[in-house]
């Protein structure tokens, strides 16, 4: 799974057992990281799947055989990894140049002040030749440019089982009950009409929006006790018990193993999943997500950028050279390779009136459900919402609480647990 993982962090919630962990993790750092003893070395740290991945070294190649004596290195590490050890090893001065990752990391960083503003080094008509969601601004400075945009929930769908996708929820419903079918009547059913990861509540945003709700205000205050996500609550719960189209326990693996073994018509799952169905040998389909009704409101998920942030500790001498390959590696021609082989939306402008990117059906579909999404938020406290909102959440899956007292629960337990982080 590559989503940007919001629902863990293995790093300590006060601030003050922070600063202990802190303490005690920098003291094993090792030499390898830092910068400074060698100009001529960048080091990115990442959390790239394998195929992005296999683009990248390619990429840097052609930088490094463009600068003779430049050496690129590009280090993976899982996400929440790549997190907590950019923290640590920023704060003891050390780290890669450049880290990569989803834009609800900039928040924690920023507040560390262990990211540079690269506003001084990329001007406004630099600026203006991107997306505007491409480039993350938080507290004032520009602390992340993307290569990608996304990172977005959609509904994906099976062609040999669905020739047109559902637009609405009740389309989504009477096309799951057809599509949800018991083959050889032994009163189980092989085929579901939908599945995903519904017991996650990065999973769940989706329907809540849909029905109104979000997980925080403009001043980043959690707004969970509401009817948007009380009625979420109620639809997740309708489609699984009442409708039946979905499976009575489903996480991200199980969803994914009946989708690509053709058990299931349609799956919600994000962008970074679609080129392992078409390996899998399934023919899909991308649509947005299906407006509610009721609302009149499409079902939106978080998007969010993803790119790179400069390590505050670059040696003011060398920030240009890093900034050169940053420019490199957000070149068009780079996007569009990228684009290509794994349909991640490109995040330069020029590329939008691209042939290929004007005429793929996967790329077309995927720029809608993009501009019918909402900003994933990069402030720190969206990692309490999510701690507070899955204990709640699950109980309502499993029978423990009702909707009503599940959204109460989940926003005080927001509330505290961002108290708690701020002490």
């Amino acid at each position: 799974m590559e989503f940007s993982n919001p629902e863990r962090s293995s790093l300590p919630s006060s601030r003050s057992s922070l600063a202990l962990f802190l303490l005690v993790v920098a003291s094993l750092l090792f030499a390898s990281c830092s910068r400074k003893d060698d100009p001529d070395r960048i080091v990115i740290w990442h959390q790239m799947r394998v195929d992005e991945r296999l683009i990248l070294e390619e990429q840097m190649k052609r930088y490094m055989a463009l600068h003779p004596g430049i050496r690129v290195e590009a280090i993976y590490k899982e996400t929440e990894e790549l997190r907590s050890g950019f923290i640590v090893a920023a704060i003891a001065g050390q780290g890669p140049d450049l880290v990569y990752g989803p834009s609800d990391q900039i928040g924690p960083f920023q507040v560390m002040d262990i990211i540079t503003p690269l506003e001084p080094y990329l001007d406004s008509a630099y600026q203006a030749s991107f997306n505007p969601k491409a480039l993350t601004w938080y507290k004032g400075h520009l602390l992340q440019v993307a290569d990608k945009l996304g990172n977005h929930l959609t509904l994906v769908y099976n062609k040999k089982l669905l020739s047109v996708p559902p637009t609405t929820d009740l389309e989504l419903i009477d096309i799951g009950r057809r599509l949800t079918v018991d083959r050889d009547g032994d009163g189980k059913t092989d085929q579901y009409g939908l599945v995903w990861n519904y017991t996650e509540p990065f999973f769940f945003v989706p329907f809540m929006s849909g029905f109104g709700g979000w997980v925080m205000d403009e001043n980043g205050v959690p707004t969970l006790n509401s009817p948007g996500t009380i009625n979420g609550l109620k639809f997740i719960q309708k489609l699984r018990d009442v409708y039946k189209i979905i499976p009575s326990e489903s996480d991200y693996n199980i969803a994914d193993a009946l989708f690509k073994d053709g058990n299931a018509a349609m799956i919600i799952n994000g962008d970074w999943s679609w080129s392992s169905y078409r390996k899998a040998g399934i023919d899909i389909g991308i649509s947005p997500l299906p407006k509610i009704v009721s609302t009149g409101l499409f079902c939106a998920p978080m998007v969010s950028p993803k790119g790179y942030s400069m390590n505050v500790n670059v040696p003011e001498s060398k920030r240009a050279r890093v900034i050169d390959l940053v420019k490199f590696l957000m070149d068009p021609a780079q996007q569009l390779e990228t684009a290509k082989a794994l349909n991640t939306m490109p995040t330069r402008t020029i590329l939008y009136s691209n042939e290929f990117v004007l005429n793929d059906e996967i790329l077309r579909n995927s720029q809608k459900q993009i501009d019918q999404g909402r900003a994933m938020p990069v402030v720190p406290e969206l990692r309490a919402i999510w701690d507070a909102m899955r204990p709640s959440y699950q109980a309502v899956l499993g029978g423990a609480k009702s909707p009503e007292d599940a959204a109460r629960d989940m926003q005080l337990l927001a509330l505290r647990k961002i108290a708690e982080m701020n002490e």
